[in-house]
């Protein structure tokens, strides 16, 4: 039987940090099913739009992670390669837009608020949503943060996504039937999940998805010799690179290194040709804009190049 971890008090986390002790230890290659609260970690479910509940985390540091999950034996320079098999968002969920003085809010002239709140009724059989004010919404869940502790002493914020472990990379073709290679950073990985999102743009623009609860059944493995070092994924969409910095050139270059090094291994051609390759066929997308560090990644659709 897979394991199953809930999330509780003693098994989740509001940062990342290699100090923390594992809230189970796993085999590379293991089943397991974890479950995870919605970002803020609310312990009710809101009766009314932007309705303040009880959190998990009163604090609200950053988002309800449930881990650190150990993975036996595994060592930095390995990869962690998660096997997402299914992902079923809870009940309800929540939206909000223009609660943060952001460039986005400034931009568009709502940094002074009021925010915009939206509630969500979720049925994942249907795989619909439909927002108090009758908007509906097909389904597409995924966990917005999938992370590992970072290699650097001390507490970690959960909210900008990081080249060398992972964590909010917020990317909404990372759902069921995905495959999600992660650098170990620190001896047994010390894997985090959470941030579950039923639905969500490229770009989540206004700062949050539809935020809520998830249960995930994946398998976690270590690889030894993948065809890249950084975060890579292999989802129904295509293959998927990613780049993140706080300038959007360089997370934009960095997605496209990264996918036409992985192009030339896979079609055995020079940089040049696997560039002249992408060109015809990669898609580039903005993936989130709300962590203070740009998202962008790299896609090459399914069929694309035979």
């Amino acid at each position: 039987m897979a394991l199953a971890i809930d999330p509780t008090a003693e098994t989740t986390a509001d940062v990342f940090s290699a100090g923390h002790a594992p809230v189970a230890t796993i085999e590379p290659g293991e089943r397991l099913t974890v479950g995870s609260l919605d970002a803020s970690g609310y312990l009710e479910r809101q009766r009314h739009p932007g309705e303040e509940q009880p959190r998990l985390h009163p604090s609200g540091r950053g988002h309800c992670l449930t881990g650190p999950i150990a993975v036996r034996g595994a060592r930095p320079g390995q990869l962690l390669a998660l096997r997402l098999h299914a992902l079923r968002p809870g009940p309800w969920g929540w939206t909000v837009a223009a609660a943060l003085d952001t460039p986005i809010t400034r931009r568009l002239g709502i940094a002074d608020g009021p925010p915009s709140w939206l509630l969500w009724e979720l049925d994942p059989d249907a795989g619909t949503g439909r927002e108090s004010r009758g908007f509906v919404r097909h389904l597409a869940p995924f966990l917005g943060v999938m992370g590992v502790a970072p290699a650097a002493a001390g507490e970690h914020s959960t909210i900008p996504p990081r080249a060398g472990s992972g964590g909010n990379i917020d990317c909404r073709e990372l759902m069921a039937g995905s495959t999600l290679y992660l650098p170990v950073a620190v001896p047994d990985a010390l894997l985090y999940l959470g941030d579950g999102h039923a639905a969500q743009g490229d770009g989540e623009v206004g700062g949050t998805a539809i935020e809520c609860a998830m249960t995930t059944e994946l398998t976690v493995d270590l690889v030894e010799d993948p065809p890249l070092t950084s975060i890579h994924a292999e989802t129904p969409a295509g293959l998927i690179t990613f780049g993140f910095d706080a300038d959007l050139n360089a997370a934009t270059g960095d997605a496209l290194d990264a996918m036409v090094t992985w192009m030339q291994s896979r079609y055995d051609v020079d940089r040049a040709t696997a560039l002249a390759l992408a060109s015809t066929a990669v898609d580039l997308r903005v993936t989130q804009v709300a962590n203070r560090t740009w998202g962008v990644h790299a896609v090459l659709p399914t069929g694309a190049l035979s």
